[in-house]
């Protein structure tokens, strides 16, 4: 009997080059994304009980107007993070993985570019200090524009006032009207709305 799905000799089995001739699974390197999938799930889940413990030491003023409150969105986060973790253990322990597909435009070969994430680092931390120095629009501008050009944005003209839009418009929904402090910085202080 011949298997119609067959190549010509010396091409790999259907499922692939790394699967094995009778369509198991059995792959060098599945292992390792079998380890990586449950850190993964152990990473979100470790972030979201974090999240969650951490949201109900949120100090609340008393005789606070806001409907949500500012543990609201900490506990949606956790709450998110913990069901995603236990969605992926689930999937893993019915066999779903996450196999990269065919038509990706992905090279298995290539390396991580390492000034890319160098980058990102540098701008996170960025933001990290210009919160308390510049405020949070201005903080949340320079991630932006610095994120965007570190992963390839050509166009610093359109990611700087887009990043100052998102920062202002974080500001408003988080300062104005969830009622939390965020520091507008010396430049947007003298604003009304954009404080908690």
């Amino acid at each position: 009997m011949t298997d119609r799905h067959a190549g010509p000799p010396g091409a790999s089995a259907p499922g692939g080059p790394s699967a094995a001739p009778d369509g198991g699974a059995a792959v060098p390197g599945d292992r390792c994304g079998i380890v990586g999938e449950v850190a993964f799930a152990a990473v979100c889940a470790a972030l979201g009980v974090y999240a969650v413990v951490a949201a109900g030491s949120i100090r609340v003023p008393p005789g606070s107007s806001s409907v949500l409150g500012p543990r609201f969105f900490p506990y949606f986060v956790g709450t998110l993070l913990l069901a995603a973790s236990v969605a992926v253990i689930v999937a893993i322990a019915r066999g779903h993985r996450g196999l990269p597909e065919e038509e990706e435009d992905v090279d298995p070969a290539a390396k991580t570019d390492w000034r890319t994430v160098l980058l990102l680092v540098l701008c996170l931390l960025s933001q990290l200090v210009l919160i308390e120095l510049a405020g949070w629009p201005i903080a949340v501008a320079v991630l932006f524009t610095g994120a965007a050009l570190a992963l390839g944005a050509k166009r610093w003209w359109v990611a700087a006032p887009s990043g100052l839009g998102l920062g202002l418009l974080t500001q408003l929904v988080f300062g104005a009207w969830l009622g939390l402090s965020l520091p507008a910085g010396p430049l947007l202080d003298w604003i009304p709305v954009l404080h908690g």
